[in-house]
Protein backbone atom coordinates (compact mmCIF):
# COMPACT_ATOMS: atom_id res chain seq x y z
CA UNK A 1 0.00 0.00 0.00
CA UNK A 2 0.92 3.72 -1.19
CA UNK A 3 2.15 6.27 1.35
CA UNK A 4 -0.62 8.10 0.24
CA UNK A 5 -3.60 7.82 -2.76
CA UNK A 6 -4.13 11.73 -4.12
CA UNK A 7 -3.10 15.20 -3.33
CA UNK A 8 -6.59 16.30 -2.99
CA UNK A 9 -6.25 14.33 0.16
CA UNK A 10 -2.91 15.29 1.47
CA UNK A 11 -3.86 17.53 4.35
CA UNK A 12 -1.29 19.82 6.49
CA UNK A 13 -1.44 18.16 9.77
CA UNK A 14 -1.67 20.94 12.66
CA UNK A 15 -0.32 21.39 15.88
CA UNK A 16 -1.16 18.51 18.23
CA UNK A 17 -1.16 15.85 16.14
CA UNK A 18 1.24 13.38 17.56
CA UNK A 19 2.53 12.49 14.06
CA UNK A 20 4.12 15.90 14.49
CA UNK A 21 6.50 15.31 17.58
CA UNK A 22 7.94 12.03 16.09
CA UNK A 23 11.51 11.02 15.10
CA UNK A 24 11.37 10.08 11.56
CA UNK A 25 12.70 7.46 9.74
CA UNK A 26 15.66 7.50 6.64
CA UNK A 27 14.97 7.01 3.30
CA UNK A 28 16.29 4.09 2.72
CA UNK A 29 16.02 4.08 -1.46
CA UNK A 30 14.49 6.56 -3.40
CA UNK A 31 11.64 4.99 -5.34
CA UNK A 32 8.88 5.61 -7.80
CA UNK A 33 7.01 6.07 -4.79
CA UNK A 34 9.04 8.28 -3.00
CA UNK A 35 9.40 10.58 -5.79
CA UNK A 36 5.81 10.65 -6.85
CA UNK A 37 5.42 11.53 -2.94
CA UNK A 38 7.89 14.38 -3.37
CA UNK A 39 5.38 15.44 -6.43
CA UNK A 40 2.47 15.74 -4.04
CA UNK A 41 4.37 17.52 -1.26
CA UNK A 42 6.02 20.14 -3.56
CA UNK A 43 2.43 20.84 -5.09
CA UNK A 44 1.15 20.83 -1.06
CA UNK A 45 3.40 23.13 -0.47
CA UNK A 46 2.80 25.46 -3.46
CA UNK A 47 -1.36 25.12 -2.52
CA UNK A 48 -0.76 25.98 0.96
CA UNK A 49 1.20 29.25 -0.42
CA UNK A 50 4.18 27.54 1.73
CA UNK A 51 8.35 27.57 1.11
CA UNK A 52 8.86 24.66 2.41
CA UNK A 53 6.88 21.30 3.90
CA UNK A 54 8.34 18.21 5.28
CA UNK A 55 7.02 14.85 5.35
CA UNK A 56 5.76 14.94 9.06
CA UNK A 57 3.06 17.57 8.28
CA UNK A 58 1.15 15.37 5.55
CA UNK A 59 1.68 12.19 7.90
CA UNK A 60 4.43 10.74 6.34
CA UNK A 61 7.19 9.48 9.17
CA UNK A 62 9.99 9.87 6.67
CA UNK A 63 13.34 12.23 6.58
CA UNK A 64 12.03 14.05 3.63
CA UNK A 65 11.16 17.93 3.02
CA UNK A 66 10.44 20.17 0.68
CA UNK A 67 11.64 23.97 0.00
CA UNK A 68 11.74 26.68 -2.71
CA UNK A 69 12.73 29.82 -0.97
CA UNK A 70 13.81 30.95 -4.76
CA UNK A 71 12.10 33.86 -4.01
CA UNK A 72 14.10 36.45 -6.66
CA UNK A 73 15.75 35.13 -9.62
CA UNK A 74 17.76 38.32 -9.86
CA UNK A 75 19.47 37.67 -6.17
CA UNK A 76 23.36 37.72 -5.29
CA UNK A 77 23.39 34.72 -3.20
CA UNK A 78 26.44 34.96 -0.40
CA UNK A 79 27.10 31.26 -0.16
CA UNK A 80 27.70 28.53 -2.26
CA UNK A 81 24.71 26.48 -0.86
CA UNK A 82 22.25 29.12 -2.16
CA UNK A 83 23.86 30.28 -5.67
CA UNK A 84 24.15 26.28 -6.36
CA UNK A 85 20.53 25.24 -4.90
CA UNK A 86 18.37 28.44 -5.78
CA UNK A 87 17.80 27.78 -9.36
CA UNK A 88 17.07 23.95 -8.82
CA UNK A 89 14.17 24.93 -7.13
CA UNK A 90 11.88 23.63 -5.83
CA UNK A 91 13.93 20.91 -4.24
CA UNK A 92 13.08 17.73 -2.26
CA UNK A 93 15.72 16.76 0.34
CA UNK A 94 16.19 13.00 1.00
CA UNK A 95 18.05 12.42 4.49
CA UNK A 96 19.30 15.96 5.37
CA UNK A 97 21.18 17.00 7.97
CA UNK A 98 22.79 20.29 9.40
CA UNK A 99 26.38 19.33 10.06
CA UNK A 100 28.01 22.55 11.48
CA UNK A 101 26.92 25.89 11.98
CA UNK A 102 28.81 29.51 11.91
CA UNK A 103 27.78 32.57 12.47
CA UNK A 104 25.54 34.43 15.07
CA UNK A 105 22.38 33.51 15.75
CA UNK A 106 19.79 35.65 13.56
CA UNK A 107 16.36 36.89 14.77
CA UNK A 108 13.01 36.07 12.46
CA UNK A 109 10.06 35.57 12.62
CA UNK A 110 8.65 32.37 11.23
CA UNK A 111 5.31 30.90 10.94
CA UNK A 112 4.49 27.37 9.98
CA UNK A 113 1.79 25.02 7.98
CA UNK A 114 1.24 23.18 10.69
CA UNK A 115 0.53 26.20 12.99
CA UNK A 116 -2.25 28.97 11.18
CA UNK A 117 -2.37 31.85 12.10
CA UNK A 118 0.88 31.73 14.81
CA UNK A 119 4.25 33.81 14.36
CA UNK A 120 7.00 34.30 16.59
CA UNK A 121 10.83 35.17 16.65
CA UNK A 122 13.07 32.38 16.62
CA UNK A 123 16.89 32.95 16.79
CA UNK A 124 19.09 30.57 14.53
CA UNK A 125 22.56 30.63 13.14
CA UNK A 126 23.25 32.50 10.14
CA UNK A 127 24.96 29.58 8.21
CA UNK A 128 24.64 26.28 7.71
CA UNK A 129 26.54 23.43 6.64
CA UNK A 130 23.38 20.98 5.00
CA UNK A 131 24.38 17.41 3.54
CA UNK A 132 21.35 15.32 1.53
CA UNK A 133 20.24 13.71 -1.39
CA UNK A 134 18.55 15.40 -4.12
CA UNK A 135 15.15 13.35 -5.14
CA UNK A 136 17.72 12.80 -8.50
CA UNK A 137 20.13 10.79 -6.75
CA UNK A 138 22.91 13.90 -6.39
CA UNK A 139 24.62 14.12 -3.12
CA UNK A 140 24.84 17.35 -1.35
CA UNK A 141 27.54 18.63 1.00
CA UNK A 142 27.11 22.75 1.10
CA UNK A 143 27.24 26.19 3.09
CA UNK A 144 24.38 28.04 2.99
CA UNK A 145 22.55 30.99 4.35
CA UNK A 146 20.09 33.49 4.10
CA UNK A 147 16.38 32.31 3.75
CA UNK A 148 17.65 28.77 2.72
CA UNK A 149 19.33 28.11 5.86
CA UNK A 150 16.73 29.73 7.99
CA UNK A 151 14.01 27.44 6.09
CA UNK A 152 16.21 24.45 5.90
CA UNK A 153 16.97 24.79 10.12
CA UNK A 154 12.98 24.87 10.37
CA UNK A 155 12.18 21.80 8.47
CA UNK A 156 14.42 19.69 9.81
CA UNK A 157 13.64 20.23 13.11
CA UNK A 158 10.28 18.75 11.76
CA UNK A 159 12.16 15.59 11.03
CA UNK A 160 13.19 15.88 14.53
CA UNK A 161 9.29 16.37 16.20
CA UNK A 162 9.95 19.54 17.05
CA UNK A 163 8.27 22.34 16.08
CA UNK A 164 9.26 26.38 15.55
CA UNK A 165 7.18 27.56 18.98
CA UNK A 166 9.82 24.78 21.06
CA UNK A 167 12.56 27.08 19.96
CA UNK A 168 10.55 30.83 19.70
CA UNK A 169 11.06 33.79 22.31
CA UNK A 170 8.59 32.51 25.09
CA UNK A 171 6.65 35.73 25.70
CA UNK A 172 6.00 35.76 21.99
CA UNK A 173 4.35 32.08 21.88
CA UNK A 174 2.34 33.06 25.02
CA UNK A 175 0.55 35.88 23.06
CA UNK A 176 -0.25 33.18 20.89
CA UNK A 177 -1.58 30.21 23.90
CA UNK A 178 -5.33 30.42 23.08
CA UNK A 179 -4.56 29.57 19.11
CA UNK A 180 -2.11 27.18 19.79
CA UNK A 181 -4.99 25.32 22.75
CA UNK A 182 -7.63 25.50 20.20
CA UNK A 183 -5.60 23.49 17.22
CA UNK A 184 -4.50 21.06 20.01
CA UNK A 185 -8.34 20.95 21.48
CA UNK A 186 -9.12 20.20 17.89
CA UNK A 187 -6.92 17.58 17.14
CA UNK A 188 -7.91 15.60 20.06
CA UNK A 189 -11.40 15.55 19.00
CA UNK A 190 -10.60 14.06 15.59
CA UNK A 191 -8.36 11.54 17.21
CA UNK A 192 -11.25 10.62 19.64
CA UNK A 193 -13.59 10.47 17.06
CA UNK A 194 -10.97 7.84 14.23
CA UNK A 195 -10.54 5.62 17.64
CA UNK A 196 -14.69 5.53 18.10
CA UNK A 197 -14.67 4.11 14.71
CA UNK A 198 -12.94 1.33 15.01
Amino acid sequence: MGFFSKSKNMDVKTYGNPVLRKDCEPVENITDEIRELTEEMIQCMYDENGIGLAAPQIGINKRIFVIDTNVDDEAVYATPGEAYLSPKMPLALINPEIVSVSGPDIPFVEGCLSIPGVNATVYRPDVVRLKATTIDGEKIDLECGGLLSRCAQHELDHLNGVLFTDKAVEEEVETSKDKLDKLKAANQRKLSKKRKKR
